[in-house]
């Protein structure tokens, strides 16, 4: 049964701007160690750091609590072996999903030029 959905569209450019203006503090705000390795390892950094930042977004929506109680650093998106990005939740926002018995978390991102965006579909037995 599908337990929460969310959706997110965020300007690439507007990460950029954020990445160049506060840097470092930026980034360990929102992205976890693993999930800067990742982004700065690709040639177009701040168009992943987008979409992932689409994805987190995405990921609050899907449990209907936007930020209250959650923290950045309690979602993130890596890819696994065969590049599929995957959600990993962390502390108040894995009780959350814990407690609306969330079992799956299917997530889809795509970006461009411009635009990033992540879907999300949360999944469970209720």
């Amino acid at each position: 049964m599908i337990l929460g959905i969310g959706i997110d569209m965020v300007k690439n450019n507007r990460i950029k701007k954020l990445i160049d203006k506060y840097g470092e503090h930026f980034l360990k705000k929102v992205y976890t160690e693993a999930e800067i390795e990742y982004c700065q390892g690709k040639n177009k950094a701040a168009i992943s750091f987008a979409a992932r930042f689409a994805a987190k977004e995405a990921v609050l929506k899907a449990l209907g609590t936007g930020m209250r109680n959650n923290s950045w650093q309690d979602i993130e998106i890596l890819n696994n072996e065969l590049g599929k990005p995957e959600v990993n939740l962390f502390a108040k926002t894995k009780k959350k999903a814990d407690e609306l018995e969330v079992r799956s978390i299917f997530l889809s991102i795509s970006h461009e030029k411009e635009y990033s965006i992540a879907q999300i579909v949360m999944e469970g037995a209720k």
